[in-house]
C-alpha cells in the first residue's frame, strides 16, 4: 500500500512543522512536502518538536507552489471545516482513508497555514475535502492535531501493530486466597471488628466478598499479605 503524502501548505512555526512530524512518524507516515513555509527550511525551532522524528524532518521537501508539491499524486484531499466556496465531495477521516488504501497512484493530503488554513485556490486543487465532525462553536484544531487525525484513520487500514499491554498474571489458586482471607481475621479478631456476636457471619461474608472480588494473583496476594504482616508486627 502506497503511503499518503502530507503536505503542509505555507506552516508558520518550525514547532509546529515538528510536532506533525511526529504525529506521521507515530502512525507510519515519512512523506512531508512544505509549501513556502514562512520561516525558511530547515527550521531548527522543528527538530526538538519532533522528538526523534528525524527521519521525517531529514527527508522534508520543499516547494513553491501547492501545485509543484502534489504534480505526482494521482489523488489530493484538502483538510478543512470550511468549503470556501468550492463543491467537492466532504468526507471524514476515515472516508479519505479508505479512498487513499483504494485508490491506485500516491494521494496528499494537504493542511492549512496555523492561521488562516487552506486558501480556496488551494481547496480547488483537491478531488475532494477532509473535514471532522467538530463543536460548531469552537472549531478549531492546531496543525498536528489535525495531521495526527488523518494519520490515525489511516494506520486503521494499514498492518500497524497494536502495541500490548503487559500480560496479566492468572488469579491466584483458592488456598492462597483463603490464606489471605484468614490473615485478614486473624488480625481483625483482636480488635472487635467483628462485634456484635450476632453480625459475626454477615461481617465475615462481607469481608469475604470485597477481598474475593478483585480476582487478586499470586504476587498481589503476597504483597498484601506482606502489609498485614507488618501490621501484624507493627501492632504486637
Amino acid at each position: 500500500m502506497t503511503k499518503p503524502v502530507i503536505v503542509l501548505v505555507r506552516p508558520q512555526l518550525g514547532e509546529n512543522i515538528g510536532k506533525a512530524a511526529r504525529a506521521m512518524l507515530n502512525f507510519g507516515l515519512t512523506e512531508m512536502r512544505l509549501v513556502s513555509p514562512r520561516d525558511g527550511w530547515p527550521n531548527p525551532a522543528a527538530g526538538p518538536a519532533a522528538s526523534g522524528a528525524d527521519v521525517v524532518l531529514d527527508q522534508a521537501r520543499v516547494f513553491d507552489s501547492v501545485a509543484g508539491a502534489v504534480a505526482d499524486c494521482a489523488h489530493v484531499f484538502a483538510t478543512t471545516v470550511r468549503k470556501r466556496g468550492v463543491t467537492k465531495p466532504v468526507l471524514t477521516p476515515e472516508e479519505a482513508a479508505r479512498d487513499i488504501r483504494s485508490n491506485a497512484g500516491r494521494s496528499a493530503i494537504l493542511f492549512g497555514a496555523e492561521r488562516s488554513g487552506l486558501e480556496t485556490e488551494d481547496v480547488a486543487l483537491a478531488r475532494a475535502i477532509v473535514t471532522v465532525p467538530i463543536n460548531p462553536e469552537f472549531g478549531s484544531l492546531n496543525l498536528a492535531q489535525a495531521v495526527i487525525l488523518l494519520a490515525y484513520e489511516w494506520s486503521k487500514q494499514t498492518d500497524l501493530v497494536q502495541p500490548t499491554a503487559t500480560d496479566a498474571l492468572p488469579p491466584a489458586p483458592q488456598d492462597e486466597l483463603e490464606g489471605l482471607i484468614a490473615h485478614f481475621e486473624t488480625l481483625l479478631e483482636p480488635t472487635g471488628y467483628f462485634l456484635p456476636p450476632d453480625r459475626i457471619p454477615a461481617t465475615r461474608r462481607t469481608l469475604r466478598g470485597v477481598l474475593t472480588k478483585p480476582g487478586w494473583n499470586s504476587l498481589e496476594i503476597r504483597t498484601l499479605r506482606g502489609v498485614l504482616s507488618a501490621l501484624g508486627r507493627e501492632r504486637g
